[in-house]
């Protein structure tokens, strides 16, 4: 498997923060989700559109589900700082469906067509995993269950940067994930997973945590592959 070269991340998570410490305990899962071959293929333009087009629409229905995520961090958070940030990251979420419906209209596909999709599976069951441990846990097991889609695609899109030249078909995507907007909202999860973690760790927390950030990794490798399913 082609891997992406290690420090794509060393500018959005220094090598003593959480996020790094959680993405070296699950580097076999986190090289299977941002080196899937969905990535590779969508990296050198391979990728069949219809692929594509179907990852999009799952993708719309995937980004209003982590939306209902950050409403669900504003209502756990006990103090400012923590409504602050859930506050700014459902925002960043609801910009980003607006981005996203306009390169879905690009590729074809109608906000009417968007609002009556069927979820996949593969979206049921990483959003309802997300929601499940904010429900079932505190806003740190909820912030590293979210991690991994936020912090992830910032990740693939520095390593797809130099890829996507204006002929390229999904250059748009990859500009879109590459760019200063997009890498901020991920050093700001990096900064919130540390701030948590100062304010709840406790003995033993290490353990449970690395088991939700593996898990969360393994169904976002799961999303690339319905996504890709159709070219099987």
């Amino acid at each position: 498997m082609k891997r992406y070269p290690g420090d794509a991340v060393s500018g959005l998570a220094p090598a003593d923060s959480l996020f790094a410490r959680l993405r070296t305990a699950c580097r076999k899962e986190w090289d299977g989700y941002v080196a899937h071959s969905f990535v590779q293929r969508l990296g050198d333009g391979s990728l069949r559109e219809d692929c594509f087009r179907h990852y999009l629409g799952q993708d719309y229905l995937f980004l209003i589900h982590f939306a209902r995520a950050y409403a669900l961090a504003a209502y756990k958070s006990e103090g400012l700082d923590n409504l602050r940030a859930a506050g700014m990251g459902m925002a960043a979420i609801l910009d980003e469906m607006g981005l996203h419906v306009k390169l879905c209209q690009g590729w074809g596909i109608n906000a009417k067509e968007l609002e009556s999709l069927p979820e996949a599976k593969a979206t049921m069951a990483y959003t309802r995993y997300v929601l499940e441990k904010g429900l079932s846990g505190d806003l740190l097991d909820l912030h590293v269950a979210l991690a991994p889609c936020v912090v992830g695609y910032a990740e693939i899109g520095l390593a797809l940067k130099d890829k996507a030249t204006d002929d390229h078909p999904y250059a748009q995507w990859i500009r879109e994930y590459a760019g200063e907007g997009y890498q901020e909202v991920a050093r700001t999860s990096v900064h919130t997973l540390d701030r948590l973690l100062s304010e709840r760790a406790g003995p033993g927390r290490m353990e449970s945590l690395i088991r939700t950030f593996r898990q969360a990794t393994i169904l976002e490798a799961d999303f690339w592959q319905m996504g890709l399913d159709l070219a099987d």
